[in-house]
């Protein structure tokens, strides 16, 4: 066994509404149609991190990300009062990265100025497709128009690092269309673009009633001449779906190397190394809105009222756990990594690591924890060799 360190930390903040609740989507989101209780949950979010605070052991926020449900539901005043709680309480690096979930329809874009102005330095925008037949397959309240007008807005805004979410296989959608979406999208220039396929997820209206999604053959094209139309505009994949020639997600990368967040708001979920107990622990707090809310009735406290449940990454485990993060990255992760994040010596990945190295499926792990090319294509294959 190898000493913990702490690895760097970040924050995660759970917006559960929406308008409406898309059939594909299986994140813990809920269609509010009153209105919504921002300062009530404002001040339950800044609870929350205050009794979650000492979790941070002296570490400063290195990124911040806004996600739900819809993040741009809340008024800029609101994000605004988190983000100050936030410093506040924790604290911020210098060179903090604050991403805010936003959907294109119209309500939302007047208020991108303002969460400019409230200190979100990166903006992340479900486009999903520009095309009007699918968008309204998805069940998105938004058409083409207001995706191209919500990208001119957040430039107007002052944003200067943009990501578009843009997915790909969607009900009977051609290969064609599909590319379509994504030079329409490269058109416009964004820092980063996540480009993921459709899938079919348990608990949605999808899973119940699947639509026509293309053949294989399709999908295939789609994901072959997609990421040669990215590499060529300058995009580099740097993980399974997501493709940067500006920044990469800070935030996301933290997750990708095994790194630490706290998560608040409603069902949020946190991950925390505890060196002193040479711990590494999972912690979620209570779902449903309404009694995430309920829990902060009363008196102060000194035990957070919100966690819902809370078990410890056993030590058997932690291999395993850090490869499903990390080998999502093309490049890996630096090999020291391995051994700071989860206290076990780099042996502890033998022997299926000498045996997929004897494949051509990963790289030596004295150089570098990552896949070759060919073991990227197969990641599903090197990840069951560590499952139980």
């Amino acid at each position: 066994m190898s000493a913990l360190c702490l690895p760097p930390l970040s924050l995660y903040i759970h917006i559960p509404w929406c308008v409406r609740k898309c059939p594909y989507c299986d994140f813990n989101s809920h269609q509010r149609d009153e209105q919504l209780p921002e300062d009530d949950y404002v001040r339950a979010l800044t609870q929350d991190l205050r009794l979650d605070s000492e979790l941070a052991q002296g570490r400063r926020l290195t990124s911040i990300f806004f996600g739900g449900g819809t993040p741009s539901l809340f008024s800029a005043d609101a994000i605004g009062r988190i983000l100050e709680a936030a410093e506040r309480i924790i604290g911020f690096e210098d060179d903090i990265e604050i991403t805010l979930e936003a959907n294109p329809g119209t309500f939302e874009q007047d208020k991108f100025s303002g969460f400019r102005a409230a200190g979100v330095n990166r903006l992340s925008i479900g486009i999903q497709s520009f095309a009007d037949a699918q968008l309204k397959a998805l069940g998105r309240i938004h058409d083409g128009a207001a995706a191209k007008r919500a990208l001119a807005t957040a430039r107007r805004a002052g944003f200067d690092n943009i990501n578009l979410d843009l997915m790909h296989g969607l009900p009977e959608q051609s290969r064609a269309a599909g590319l379509q979406d994504l030079t329409t999208a490269i058109d416009f220039g964004p820092e980063h673009i996540s480009w993921y396929q459709l899938t079919i997820e348990p608990n949605t209206v999808f899973y119940n009633a699947p639509p026509e999604l293309p053949g294989e053959d399709t999908l295939a094209d789609i994901q072959d001449e997609g990421h040669d139309t990215l590499e060529a505009a300058g995009y580099r994949r740097y993980e399974v779906s997501a493709y940067a020639r500006g920044p990469r997600a800070r935030h996301n990368v933290n997750y990708w190397e095994f790194g630490d967040y706290l998560g608040i708001g409603a069902g949020a979920h946190g991950k925390l190394t505890l060196p002193a107990n040479d711990e590494i622990i999972r912690q979620w707090k209570t779902r449903q809105p309404e009694r995430y809310l309920a829990a902060w009735q009363g008196p102060g406290r000194f035990a957070n009222p919100a966690i819902a449940g809370r078990e410890p990454i056993e030590v058997p485990a932690r291999g395993l756990e850090f490869l499903l993060n990390a080998l999502r990255l093309t490049d890996g992760c630096e090999s020291a990594l391995f051994s700071e994040r989860t206290g076990l010596a780099l042996s502890a990945l033998n022997p299926q690591w000498v045996q997929l190295q004897q494949r051509g499926l990963v790289l030596p792990k004295e150089r570098r924890i990552g896949t070759t090319a060919l073991g990227m294509r197969f990641l599903n294959d090197v990840l069951e060799a560590y499952t139980p």
